[in-house]
């Protein structure tokens, strides 16, 4: 069972933070914290939560500023997620975790470990974005990056852009429409839930991603497993090639027949890498 919580901050925002509960067997045990992709709204996705409970592991997540039920954050970088995490996890009781992120919760992911590693135990990225830079076509690959580049020109020109943006579903291959009919399904729904909550929290993670994120990959001190589909249209491959060169500790499964959601098949596997470090 998921419970839901408010947890307020010092500056008077709101997060609407997840837990799935103490460990049944021992208190202190591992706690996984999920970082969602954009847009969601939070709370962990089925997958995640059943194959944490088979490895005894509690999940805690939260919406991102103005994401399923939580407050904005004008101006908020990617940085700003790791003071966030680390407060949802002292509202929890939670002191160190391991922490995942998918797609737009890769980068927010990362921000924990670098603000915090004494709290952040190891970091596992699943089509996670790299922060934008010249040194390779940081676009090459992406089916539909009109968002990201609109959000290059500031949140204004990405709000104007969402007014007509439209879903490309060339973005996805066979196998990722394949996980959203089956295994994945709960995804497609959280999806279609986040959008009571409007466009607000995806352009701001746009802006987030497309600008300096307030932390280098250097500063992630602790080790991160990158997974990267071979085939992902959304988040190209050179994304994760470029992350293990600028990581200290990195490791990189590059999963040759998957696209971007069907590369979340490999969570099972993830968590067990997570707890090995």
């Amino acid at each position: 069972m998921t419970r839901s919580l408010d947890v307020p901050l010092p500056d008077g925002r709101v997060l609407r933070a997840h837990d799935t509960g103490e460990v049944p067997d021992a208190a202190g045990g591992p706690v996984l914290m999920w970082h969602h992709g954009s847009p969601q709204t939070g709370a962990p996705l089925a997958p995640v939560v059943t194959a944490a409970a088979a490895r005894g592991v509690r999940v805690i997540s939260y919406g991102r500023p103005s994401y399923g039920g939580s407050t904005p954050h004008p101006g908020r970088d990617v940085a700003s997620a790791g003071d966030d995490a680390v407060a949802v996890a002292d509202a929890l009781g939670v002191d160190r975790f391991h922490a995942m992120g998918a797609s737009g919760g890769g980068p927010h992911a990362l921000a924990g470990a670098a603000r915090h590693p004494d709290r952040v135990i190891s970091v596992a990225t699943l089509a996670g974005l790299a922060p934008y830079t010249d040194r390779f076509d940081w676009f090459g690959g992406m089916q539909a990056p009109g968002g990201l580049r609109a959000a290059r020109d500031g949140r204004a020109a990405r709000a104007r852009f969402a007014v007509t943006d439209e879903f490309d579903p060339e973005q996805f291959l066979p196998g990722d429409f394949a996980a959203l009919e089956g295994a994945w399904a709960d995804l497609g729904a959280d999806v279609a839930r986040s959008a009571s909550w409007g466009d607000d929290g995806l352009i701001d993670d746009d802006v987030a991603f497309a600008k300096p994120w307030g932390f280098e990959p250097a500063d992630v001190t602790v080790p991160v497993l990158l997974v990267q589909g071979e085939g992902d249209r959304v988040v190209p491959r050179m994304h994760a090639s470029w992350m293990l060169a600028h990581l200290p500790d990195a490791t990189l499964w590059m999963r040759l027949d998957d696209g971007h959601v069907s590369v979340l098949d490999v969570v099972p596997d993830a968590i067990d890498w997570l707890l090995a470090h």
